[in-house]
């Protein structure tokens, strides 16, 4: 029957859906149903350690409307009730307070029974800021469109997000957002600007230089250049772990296409001269790159006042999330590389490849909360890395490794005579209760070529401490003690 040239449609009863009308179960499907709820209920028992779950008990996820943007408050999963339960979960140590976004970092200890060491080595990663984590859930359940999608409203809101995300990072150093590039991370930008610049330009230039301390994803790429015929300069370091820059300028060659050379080394933290670099290889017509995965968010960046061309950059180092990453790319005056992905030609055409949104966003809002505390982070550091040093200082043979002034205080190095690190390490992860145990970083740099700088009695002996914002005082002196 038609009314008014539309269709009439009659109202569906209760038994009847879109398809058709809707039928009971069948039993078979009951079965299987209850069999996984108590396949959950068991595994549940057995995480959690407690002596009865009933076995009706499902877990079920409730969340808002999807026109209405999420935030982790708003996401409720019933298994936080039963953590949260005296008998799911020990009551928290006495000896070390976690207040704020400590406190919910502090929960990831739950499931192993309070049993996780204390973790200092913030030059490897960071757990993920809460705020970050706010910031990414709606990216991960309403809000899931494809970036790259742009003829809906679904694309659209994805892409505004991270082309907000990509504001930000490039606020963070002083960069056109035209120029960062997203990436899986810091290894695969060092890849894409290494290899990429000296594909593109081999039918000219065909000779690179780096540092013998650089990430093991510089000399590997550079190892890989080798075999196709590059010629690659290793510079060493002097005894702070600083480069000479008489030897940088003697290296440079007419055909040198490229300078790389990392902004802050991820072993000893000292900060190498980028601006008396990129000064040089600007008036050298050398394009200069940079691995600053440990400076971004951690020390004052900018690129144009440098003079870097390409520039790597991680997420998780700064509380973001992992599996992220940038690579600046600059556009005037414009460095041109050979992309080492190929597809879809997202990214400038540069990196290939659907973005993940979330992981987008949750970067970018790392970089945010970066810039704006910045300067407290660091006051906060300098002290928490004085506060570990000066405890120190009491210890005969303890050295301080690397320039004591070019230096970002967040990497705490540490050299003790006689004793092997391996040795160190192992002692201090023995638990004299269930919840002291102490985890640092113990670094006989294997494939790095820092040691060769240090004394030989200390070579072997490289003990690595960093502090982080997110470190408190209570467990600065826990692990002094």
């Amino acid at each position: 029957m038609i009314v008014c040239g539309q269709p009439s449609v009659p109202e569906r009863s209760e038994t009847q859906c879109v398809f058709g009308p809707r039928l009971p179960l069948p039993p078979h499907r009951h079965s299987k149903r209850r069999m996984l709820s108590r396949n959950v209920a068991r595994a549940s028992t057995r995480l959690l350690g407690r002596a009865s779950i009933p076995a009706h008990h499902t877990f079920r996820r409730t969340l808002a409307a999807p026109t209405k943007p999420l935030n982790a408050t708003e996401v409720s999963i019933e298994r936080d009730a039963l953590l949260s339960s005296p008998s799911a979960r020990a009551p928290p140590p006495t000896n070390i307070s976690l207040t704020g976004c400590l406190a919910v970092i502090d929960k990831s200890a739950v499931l192993d029974k309070r049993a996780r060491p204390i973790y200092l080595d913030a030059q490897a990663t960071t757990p993920v800021d809460p705020r970050v984590l706010d910031a990414m859930l709606p990216y991960l359940t309403s809000l899931y469109g494809n970036p790259h999608s742009r003829t809906h409203i679904y694309g659209w809101e994805s892409e505004k997000a991270v082309e907000t995300a990509r504001g930000h990072i490039a606020s963070l150093i002083g960069a056109d957002s035209r120029s960062i590039i997203f990436t899986s991370g810091a290894t695969e930008s060092n890849n894409m600007c290494l290899k990429g610049v000296a594909h593109f330009y081999r039918s000219r230039k065909r000779h690179l230089i780096t540092t013998q301390t650089e990430h093991k994803c510089v000399l590997d790429s550079c190892r890989v250049l080798q075999d196709e015929g590059f010629d690659v300069t290793y510079l060493p370091v002097q005894s702070n772990g600083l480069i000479d820059m008489a030897e940088l300028e003697a290296a440079i060659r007419p055909d040198t296409v490229l300078v790389s050379i990392m902004a802050v080394n991820n072993e000893i933290g000292v900060m190498q001269p980028l601006e008396a670099i990129g000064a040089l290889c600007r008036a050298k017509h050398v394009f200069f790159h940079t691995d600053a995965a440990q400076a971004v968010g951690k020390i004052e960046m900018d690129v144009e006042k440098l003079n870097i061309d390409l520039m790597s950059i991680s997420s998780h180092k700064i509380y973001g999330p992992k599996g992220i990453g940038a690579a600046y790319v600059r556009r005037r005056p414009r460095v041109r590389l050979d992309p080492i992905i190929s597809g879809g030609g997202q990214e400038r055409g540069l990196r290939s490849g659907t973005l993940a949104p979330h992981l987008v966003v949750g970067f970018g809002e790392a970089c945010r909360i970066a810039k704006e505390e910045m300067d407290y982070d660091h006051r906060r550091v300098t002290a928490l890395a004085k506060r570990l040093i000066d405890g120190l200082s009491d210890i005969p043979h303890v050295v301080q490794n690397g320039d004591p002034y070019h230096r970002y205080p967040g990497c705490v190095n540490l050299s003790f005579a006689y004793v092997e690190g391996e040795s160190l390490l192992m002692a201090l992860k023995v638990p004299f209760s269930p919840s002291a145990r102490i985890l640092l970083t113990c670094r006989t740099s294997r494939y790095r070529q820092v040691p060769h700088a240090l004394p030989p009695r200390l070579n072997p002996r490289t003990f690595c401490a960093p502090s982080a914002p997110m470190t408190t005082w209570h467990i600065l002196q826990y692990a002094l003690e």
